[in-house]
């Protein structure tokens, strides 16, 4: 114990004698997802280098499963500086700005190297729209690809129609209207309630929602369709991060960094593993057959026409640079 408490002032010492002063400050951060979700772990791992990196200067403390501020609201609250980090999906800010949707068109980016491309060609994009808003982008982590949950195996897209789907952003609803299903917005932690009442039939989600909400207890099947990556992002109240001492801020950016990095090797890893869970717990893990598969493309082709449609010339400028 005396050792740990030694260590911890030597690391405060080394810090202020490095760069001046260490005005210990401490930031609140809201995530949507629980302490087990590979995301929050990253999260977890990214607040604990900033305090090491910083030697105790800045540490943020994470609150996870929505427990301090309910995904949709988290924006909101780092842009009001409620708070002054949080983390959300990216496309929630659909609505505001088509820009924002452009991870969730699905079949522009099934894999994870096309995935890398299109956040390469969308990045500066993104960053320049939450600067607009206050906000500083920090770093983005993507989901493993979205599959479909349903209890009947699908061989064809007419299996959704009249199905009650989950819908958790502008491109989900639009992908069940197209298929003929029913949209409902249900949030993560909500997921088992509304598959049990019957709120819900079919779901478009990551094999890590899948496994964390234990899908093998409402659901039978698994179709592996790899539709798009969406991804979660972590964004600074600009404000806020400016406040913080020059090297304080550094250690944040170089902290953010590493998070992206490793968050992206752990999402591929978490792919693998969570749709191995779901095998071994009974649920039917399925590739989709040709015809559903042309049937979604074709779904995907209206939808990437329609995103051009809203996102202007911005769209056009990051589909150019992707497909560089």
């Amino acid at each position: 114990m005396k050792r740990s408490v030694v260590a911890a002032l030597a690391a405060v010492v080394t810090f202020v004698a490095s760069h001046g002063s260490a005005v210990a400050d401490s930031w609140d951060m809201p995530t949507p997802y629980g302490d087990s979700n590979f995301h929050t772990a990253n999260i977890i791992e990214f607040a604990r280098e900033v305090d090491e990196r910083t030697g105790g200067a800045l540490t943020i403390q994470v609150h996870s499963a929505g427990s301090l501020v309910k995904h949709p609201e988290i924006i909101s609250a780092v842009r009001r500086g409620i708070v002054p980090i949080g983390e959300l999906l990216i496309s929630r800010l659909a609505n505001e700005d088509a820009v924002f949707e452009v991870d969730s068109v699905p079949f522009l980016a099934a894999g994870y190297d096309d995935a890398r491309s299109l956040w390469d060609a969308s990045r500066p994009v993104i960053e320049r729209r939450l600067a607009e808003r206050g906000l500083t982008l920090l770093f983005a982590v993507p989901w493993p690809p979205q599959g479909l949950y349903t209890n009947t195996a699908l061989t064809s897209a007419d299996g959704l129609k009249g199905l009650r789907m989950r819908a958790y952003n502008t491109s989900t609803e639009r992908l069940a209207q197209l298929s003929g299903a029913i949209p409902t917005q249900i949030e993560v932690p909500d997921i088992p309630t509304a598959f049990s009442t019957g709120r819900v039939d079919a779901m478009i989600t990551s094999p890590s929602t899948g496994a964390d909400t234990k899908a093998w207890d409402y659901l039978t099947h698994f179709t592996h369709i790899q539709a798009w990556l969406p991804k979660n992002m972590v964004v600074a109240n600009t404000r806020a991060l400016q406040r913080l001492d020059e090297p304080v801020r550094s250690a944040v950016l170089e902290a953010a960094e590493n998070a992206e990095a490793r968050g992206w090797e752990a999402s591929e890893r978490e792919t693998r593993e969570k749709i191995d869970v779901m095998k071994a717990n009974g649920l039917v893990v399925e590739e989709p057959t040709e015809a559903l598969r042309s049937a979604l493309r074709e779904i995907g082709k209206t939808m990437a026409s329609e995103w051009l449609d809203r996102a202007g010339d911005d769209g056009d400028a990051i589909l150019a640079a992707y497909r560089q």
